[in-house]
């Protein structure tokens, strides 16, 4: 009984390993990055958080 029920899970697993075949592999093409608007991209939170501390510190 032991060897029925084990050839049956190994023909079910094998069935499935099977089931879709081949296929043909895809290539993904490269993304393309567009250069930044500004220079000044980097620069926008820098100067935000100096501007809260300059404020934080004139009420303190």
């Amino acid at each position: 009984m032991k060897k029925i029920a084990l050839a049956a899970a190994l023909s079910v697993a094998a069935s499935t390993a099977f089931a879709g075949g081949t296929a043909e592999p895809v290539m993904v093409p490269d993304a393309v990055v567009a250069p930044a608007g500004s220079s000044s991209g980097g620069l926008l939170i820098p100067l935000l958080l100096l501007l809260v501390l300059a404020a934080a510190a004139s009420n303190a």
